[in-house]
């Protein structure tokens, strides 16, 4: 079997006397989209936090490419590959779209603030923050300002951003939150195809989209994965059916 790109093993997590992650190993292996579910308070943010390095584990490690990086911040996991979308939007509202994407690749270049002002003309970076553009479909938008985007638009740009820092594993956290079915159509077509480009590990609410990407899902409940498979095994399983699907209709 191929090794995986993006690996956890056996990463623990408590607050105080909350255990939110309890021995949680996943693989995210190239080409696939491996779906992360779960309800409210599951435990799904503290994961992403321990596997993009906003959050140290207790026990446990954090592998990308085979490499150790639990000891990474999340700057210098990034700049090892791990491309990360957030749930929340954090984009730089007042910028262009452009702007935007370079500050992504100034951030991949890990060069310093300071030279933000010269970086706007640096062609190495314009060019790597307009070929992310374009594969998002974002080009003919690089003049617009961020906050005059549609919602779905700063979802792609959320994208691109990540694409500057030429991933080897997106992890990207619900992006399908306040688009619409069109919006969500959409973006389940584009993140198809870009699990060729990078795998992508997946957490997301938005069930049909889930169903429809993945090639594994893993179900969190009170911080312990507790089941792991394909869609049809997911939907079939009853102990997941009883804690997050519910009965089928």
């Amino acid at each position: 079997m191929t090794d995986p790109v993006l690996a956890t093993h056996g990463i623990s997590k408590s607050f105080g006397a909350l255990k939110a992650s309890s021995d949680i190993s996943i693989t995210l292996r190239p080409g696939e989209i491996h779906a992360i579910i779960g309800p409210n308070g599951a435990g799904k943010s503290t994961l992403i936090g321990q596997i993009c390095g906003a959050l140290t584990p207790d026990a446990g490690r954090v592998e990308l490419m085979g490499r150790d990086v639990t000891a990474l911040t999340p700057a210098q996991r990034a700049r090892a590959g791990l491309g990360r979308t957030f749930q929340i939007s954090a984009l730089a509202m007042e910028d262009t779209v452009l702007e935007n994407a370079i500050l992504g690749a100034l951030g991949a270049s890990a060069r310093p603030w300071r030279f933000w002002a010269s970086a706007l003309g640096d062609k190495s970076l314009r060019q790597r923050a307009e070929a992310a553009l374009e594969r998002v479909g974002l080009a003919d938008a690089r003049a617009k300002r961020c906050a005059d985007l549609s919602h779905g638009e700063r979802r792609q740009l959320e994208v691109a951003l990540a694409l500057t820092l030429s991933p080897r594993a997106f992890v990207m956290d619900e992006p399908m939150a306040g688009l619409g079915a069109a919006g969500s159509k959409e973006m389940t077509g584009f993140l198809d195809g870009l699990r060729q480009q990078a795998p992508i590990l997946l957490v997301e609410h938005d069930m049909d989209a889930v169903f429809a990407l993945a090639d594994r899902i893993s179900v969190l409940v009170y911080g312990t994965v507790i089941a792991s498979g394909s869609v049809a095994e997911i939907r079939s399983d009853p102990e997941v059916r009883a804690a997050y699907l519910g009965d089928p209709a």
